[in-house]
């Protein structure tokens, strides 16, 4: 256990150590489940808002906070790592001949990048503070890694269900380091969404019941990452351009002002090829060929099938007869979540 006197200097010297590693933002926060967090998963899901995400049901007694699935921890730090971009997230809506990707996906994998520092500064930790213990997470374990940033004073958990950050906006990566020291905690962040409501409007698929609740099932970026099979009818013309992710609650928030591309880590610059792809080009794509073009990109986790997917959607509502040669060819494809985009398509592209 760290003692009284040596607390402090530790926590500044974490803090420094997090920001060399290339994180932008840092904080502490007890270990302690929460039962309010835990209600509140517990009755997410139970309303079965997390759609297809079954990872999420199996393991939610270990989610509902990190004692429950280290007991030994008695400390969180909460870390994010800046992706601010550059131009505006909305710039390509309404343009047809391209496809929009997320402005997290333009950039290397996350995950990757995330975690090599996470474990970097857990080295230091240990060496530091040898006897600890620790545990390090991205998103891929059940650590609910936003409601612990705001109690860890990162940001707060805003309207559209994201952590909002004054100094980072809508745009940090989260991780989390669990220990068994004994770290002072940071001051939870407080809310201030005010009544703002620009997140909840912007949503094309009406994805939020409420503020601070989304409905997984309803919204663009499970749909066209998550999702496994046919995209419901209901939300494709909604879907527009976007082919893999959708910003607009985040890009739409006041908060987004203060946030800074000197922030952001070198890792998350955008490729350019990814910036305003052409869709007819996507659509061309074969399993080869998808998997060098997005080789080291977060894209590649869902694979040729759904990707294709979701082009054919984008271009079902892009009004450019131009792409209706690809679409008719892709309309023939092995996979029949496919042929039925494909089909779908054609048939909006005939019409117009």
């Amino acid at each position: 256990m760290v003692n009284a006197a040596d607390t402090n200097s530790l926590e500044t010297e974490l803090k420094a150590k997090a920001r060399e590693l290339g994180f932008a933002a840092c904080g502490i926060a007890p270990a302690a489940d929460d039962p309010l967090r835990a209600h509140r998963l517990h009755e997410w899901l139970g309303e079965g808002m997390h759609g297809d995400m079954g990872w999420m049901a199996d393991r939610a007694t270990v989610r509902q906070g990190p004692q429950s699935m280290w007991p030994a921890a008695r400390s969180v730090v909460a870390l994010g790592m800046s992706y601010a971009p550059e131009g505006d997230p909305l710039a390509l809506e309404g343009r047809g001949d391209k496809a929009r990707i997320s402005v997290y996906a333009q950039g290397r994998d996350y995950h990757d990048t995330v975690k090599k520092a996470l474990k970097a500064l857990a080295r230091w930790l240990v060496e530091r503070e040898p006897g600890s213990q620790l545990k390090v997470f991205v998103d891929t374990a059940p650590v609910m890694e936003k409601p612990l940033g705001e109690a860890a004073g990162v940001g707060w958990q805003g309207k559209h269900t994201n952590l909002v950050s004054r100094d980072h906006g809508s745009w940090l990566f989260l991780g989390a380091i669990y220990t068994t020291l004994e770290l002072t905690p940071d001051e939870p962040h407080r809310d201030l969404c005010g009544s703002c409501r620009k997140c909840q409007d912007a949503c094309p698929t009406d994805a939020f019941p409420q503020p601070y609740r989304l409905d997984a099932r309803r919204c663009i970026s499970y749909l066209t990452i998550e999702h496994k099979g046919p995209i419901p009818e209901e939300f494709r013309e909604a879907i527009g351009n976007r082919i893999y992710g959708c910003d607009d609650c985040l890009a739409v928030c006041p908060w987004n002002k203060f946030a800074r591309t000197a922030h952001r880590h070198r890792a998350f610059a955008p490729r350019p090829e990814l910036v305003a792809p052409s869709l007819a080009e996507l659509l061309k794509l074969d399993d080869a060929a998808f998997r060098a073009t997005f080789s080291g990109s977060p894209i590649k986790r869902i694979g040729r099938d759904r990707f294709i997917r979701n082009c054919l959607i984008a271009a079902g509502n892009s009004g450019d007869p131009g792409l209706a040669e690809q679409v008719r060819t892709l309309s023939g494809d092995p996979d029949p979540v496919v042929a039925e985009a494909a089909s779908w398509a054609l048939a909006r592209l005939e019409a117009a």
